[in-house]
């Protein structure tokens, strides 16, 4: 029986469980495999751990054992996928679809989690309303999404398994759904969108990195996620 590593040879994982950039990065730790010691944090009293690591203070951050810190979650993604790739699971295929998950991805971080922060806030983004905001988000990114899965006919976006690409967009398009239920169960033309996003959070994958843990303080010992 191998032993389990000690735990100054584990990675070191800062997250926030409610944030979709933390969960996605927890997510594909999760799906290959790997264990890391987890600190969890309220965003509103961030440890000056965290901040030394990253000044800016987002989550999530990975300090790997080496002293290497990996500040974006979808650079950890990319380390995790890297170095234990899930076995059977889909990805891109040639040059093409490399570049639609690279513009997805990029999509999704810049003009779809503006329009989310609107829809989501609306208060704090009074230039358009709710509704101007939830359409610029299905525009930026959801249409072609749904275009993609319906020409496709895969349960998941590169295939019948999830890919690095399903677990980066399914928190951020989670988030969204859950702003207006009743709007997002009978939006027109989302219809292979929403069964993509119900598949995916009924993952036990998804679950499993949704449980609760208390906030970090100097000197706890980390809990192994």
């Amino acid at each position: 029986m191998t032993p389990a590593p000690a735990a100054i040879d584990l990675p070191l994982l800062y997250s926030f469980r409610r944030c979709p950039y933390a969960m996605r990065a927890r997510l594909a730790l999760r799906a290959c495999g790997l264990t890391v010691r987890l600190r969890e944090v309220l965003l509103r009293d961030k440890p000056p751990e965290l901040l030394a690591l990253n000044p800016a203070g987002t989550v999530p951050v990975l300090q790997l054992p080496d002293g290497q810190v990996l500040l974006h979650s979808l650079d950890i993604m990319r380390w995790a996928f890297a170095r234990r790739p899930p076995a059977g699971w889909a990805q891109p295929q040639g040059a093409t679809q490399n570049e639609q998950e690279a513009q997805w991805l990029q999509t999704l971080d810049g003009a779809f989690k503006r329009a989310l922060d609107g829809y989501k806030y609306p208060e704090r983004h009074p230039s358009l309303s709710a509704e101007a905001w939830r359409d610029q988000a299905v525009a930026a990114l959801l249409q072609s999404v749904q275009h993609h899965l319906q020409t496709r006919n895969t349960a998941f976006m590169w295939g019948d398994q999830p890919s690095l690409l399903d677990l980066a967009l399914w928190p951020f398009v989670r988030q969204l759904a859950q702003v207006d239920a009743a709007w997002w169960a009978g939006a027109t033309g989302l219809e292979d969108v929403r069964a993509w996003l119900q598949r995916g959070l009924a993952l036990p994958l998804f679950e499993s990195v949704m449980g609760k843990y208390p906030a970090w303080h100097a000197g706890e010992t980390e809990p192994r996620f």
